[in-house]
């Protein structure tokens, strides 16, 4: 019997899989769809996150980073917010001592660098090209493969998406909704190198931003409704270029800097908080127990939080001949409620709530909330030691 099954070997699982395999756990990881094999040759996916230091530290301690960082990561020194240009507030890395504010890398390479960490342990079983046909539990947990295989194990946790198997089987309900707007992502091709500052402008019609890559690629992120989006995907390279020039702002052309699209997609927006993170012999992490609107980038940033969290418990308990008894006998359970579902659920309920705050502020063009808005990005330009503040947190110094 495992001491741990992980439905789920993405970016967070393998990364939960990879501190409890450190603390000597018995871990099942069970992936159906392992990621296609990096090939520098190839430009970027459409899938990216922003990086930030809290979580490369984290990936630093689990052995993951240096595999991901062999691939291609591009960090960004700084990053620039406004409405209305003569309103823009700017973070810098400079301005709290640090080489960078973070790293943009592909959702793939977080997950290949993650499990290419994980061949080093033999407490760990990788199980991929089979999916999970039936979930039973009790007081331990007994998943069912499509091959006939079942894996039994002292906990389960729900590392599998928003659409979480594990969520569904324990019965863990969940609070949300999904956005009137959708987003696209547009990977383009500049023509010179651009500066490593990520940027974000505010508008009527959503938020359009600029996430630098390496190698002179970018990715664009573009908030829409879903039938102005669905039109803006149909159209050829050429019309969609236009689109982006008549769109967005004259920052991504500076210094008469050209582009060309390579690749796009939409992608729907959703929040959802899952009511409990553990329940019985189940624990919930990462978009399996919240997601949140992308405005900030925070999304995998949260899933990490909740593994290093998960694994300060974990790590409290003794790996013996009885480490099975010692995972069932409920005080673990108590201690994953106290010190990992309350602190983590209060803290992503005030990430996604500040993100819908500043959301509804900021792609609002009732002139009195447009005029609050630029006070505050005027404000905040000018109030350093506040401005240092909001970009620790934003990156996971506090």
């Amino acid at each position: 019997m495992y001491d741990f099954c992980i439905n789920g070997g993405g970016m967070v699982g393998a990364a939960l899989a990879l501190g409890l395999a450190q603390q000597q756990f018995k871990v099942a990881v069970i992936e159906p769809y392992l990621p296609a094999p990096f090939n520098a040759e190839k430009g970027p996916d459409l899938r990216v996150s922003a990086i930030s230091e809290a979580s490369v530290t984290l990936l630093k301690a689990l052995g993951a980073w240096e595999h991901i960082a062999a691939m291609r990561v591009k960090p960004y020194t700084g990053l620039s917010v406004w409405d209305d240009p003569a309103h823009r507030t700017d973070f810098t890395a400079q301005s709290i001592d640090m080489p960078q504010l973070g790293f943009f890398v592909e959702n793939r390479l977080l997950q290949l660098g993650c499990h290419h960490a994980l061949k080093q342990f033999d407490n760990v079983e990788l199980i991929t090209g089979q999916t999970v046909q039936d979930i039973q539990l009790t007081n331990t947990a007994k998943v069912s493969l499509s091959n006939g295989r079942t894996i039994e194990a002292s906990w389960l946790v729900g590392a599998d998406g928003a659409n979480s198997q594990v969520r569904k089987a324990a019965g863990i309900g969940t609070t949300g909704w999904q956005y009137a707007q959708q987003a696209m992502g547009i990977t383009i091709k500049m023509e010179n190198a651009v500066e490593p500052v990520t940027w974000q402008q505010f508008t009527s019609s959503g938020p359009k931003a600029f996430l630098p890559m390496f190698d002179n690629f970018a990715s664009l992120v573009w908030y829409d409704s879903p039938d102005e989006l669905k039109r803006i995907k149909s159209l050829k390279a050429s019309q969609l270029e236009s689109e982006i020039l008549k769109t967005f702002p004259d920052e991504l052309t500076r210094n008469g800097n050209r582009f060309s699209v390579i690749d796009k997609a939409i992608f729907p927006l959703t929040r959802s908080h899952a009511n409990h993170y553990v329940k019985g012999c189940c624990a919930l992490v990462g978009d399996a127990a919240h997601t949140i609107n992308p405005l900030a980038g925070q999304g995998v940033n949260l899933g990490f939080k909740d593994v290093e969290a998960f694994l300060s418990v974990s790590s409290n308990l003794k790996t013996n001949s009885t480490a099975n008894d010692l995972l069932t006998d409920g005080a673990f359970s108590q201690r994953l409620i106290s010190n990992y579902e309350k602190p983590r659920k209060r803290d992503n309920l005030v990430m996604m709530t500040a993100m819908d705050g500043f959301y509804t502020l900021f792609s609002n063009d009732v002139a009195p909330i447009k005029w609050i808005r630029n006070q505050l990005l005027s404000v905040a330009q000018r109030i350093e030691p506040a401005k240092q503040e909001v970009l620790k947190y934003a990156i996971g110094l506090r």
